[in-house]
């Protein structure tokens, strides 16, 4: 079976200050309400949800 395993991500302050600028640009281009979201893929998690 092939699964992924994703986590919401641990962003540092600028790092998140990078995502709300992203999505503020994105809102200002497309007129729409944009919110990112942030995950992180967990191979080992997804490794052990594979054996099962």
């Amino acid at each position: 079976m092939n699964s992924t395993a994703f986590f919401v991500a641990h962003l540092r302050e600028g790092e998140l200050q990078q995502v709300k600028d992203l999505e503020k640009r994105l809102r200002e281009e497309t007129g729409e309400k944009i919110v990112l979201v942030a995950y992180k893929h967990d191979i080992t998690a997804a490794g052990k949800e594979d054996k099962e």
